[in-house]
């Protein structure tokens, strides 16, 4: 098993034979250590940060991560998706998620032709290739590279190294499209999105970084930590009316705690095979 100096040396060497890069930066700390590296090995005027903003992610979250990677020393570039006039997208179908990456990277294909940089990289890990991402055929077919994952970085490697090379993110919560916290088959409007990111937000200031608000129509169904369950629930009424009032009729608290990828559990096996491969 390589150690943590091993893979950052062979992350060192795939950058160094990429010369320019494009780096699709969300702020989360994947890509936050993909562009670090990236600055480092190759110099600014080589490196170009790309940011995107879209129906899907909070204003907040492209603010943030275009402060983050101005921080960093990037040239930042943000762009515009609007994920919602693709048909899959907007009725959150299994493989929703394919065709947003697949825009989503043939803008930063676009985009790396214009500037004339060779290479578009992300933050995929090692540890996406176990769980159901159909972006990563998506991936695969625009030809964009997962650094980290292509030199055996899991997450724990990732924090490492991130707290390593002093990025103050290196145990930044993780973060994932807004769609994820509607069942499948949903059909999204702005109206549905924003209940939900008021109701997060909402969580999230009072002191829940990690939380998950899953609408089930007029249900609000609470996913916080298992171990924060206690807290939420001395809070109980002041959340209930809080979520009322951003348009949900009931709202509930799981007892089973916040899981990521909760909504994938409804798929067979045989659907995440036909939606990956």
């Amino acid at each position: 098993m390589s150690t943590l100096t091993e893979k950052k040396q062979a992350l060192v060497d795939q950058l160094k034979k990429m010369n320019r890069v494009v780096v699709a930066f969300s702020g989360g700390i994947d890509s936050t250590l993909v562009l670090k590296m990236a600055l480092d090995t190759l110099g600014k005027d080589n490196v170009l940060a790309v940011v995107a903003n879209s129906e899907l992610f909070t204003n907040e979250e492209f603010d943030k991560a275009v402060s983050l990677a101005t921080d960093l020393g990037a040239v930042v570039k943000g762009t515009e998706l609007n994920y919602l006039s693709e048909e899959h997208i907007k009725h959150n179908t299994p493989d929703s998620w394919y065709y947003a990456k697949k825009g989503f990277y043939a803008r930063m294909n676009e985009i790396a032709a214009a500037v004339g940089f060779k290479f578009v990289l992300d933050g995929m890990i090692k540890d996406d290739e176990s769980d159901f991402r159909p972006g990563l055929r998506a991936r695969t077919e625009a030809g964009a590279r997962s650094v980290l994952q292509e030199t055996g970085f899991y997450k724990t490697d990732v924090r490492a190294l991130a707290k390593l090379v002093g990025l103050n993110n290196w145990n930044k919560v993780s973060s994932c499209s807004v769609s994820s916290r509607f069942p499948y088959g949903t059909t999204l409007t702005l109206e549905k999105i924003e209940k939900v990111m008021k109701s997060e937000k909402y969580l999230r200031d009072l002191g829940f970084p990690v939380v998950r608000v899953r609408d089930h129509g007029e249900i609000a169904r609470v996913e916080v930590p298992a171990e924060r369950l206690n807290d939420l629930l001395e809070l109980n009424d002041k959340v209930g009316k809080a979520l009322t009032q951003f348009g949900f009729r009931y709202v509930t608290l799981d007892l089973s705690g916040f899981r990521s990828g909760r909504m994938n559990e409804t798929l067979s096996a045989e659907e995440r095979k036909a939606f990956v491969s």
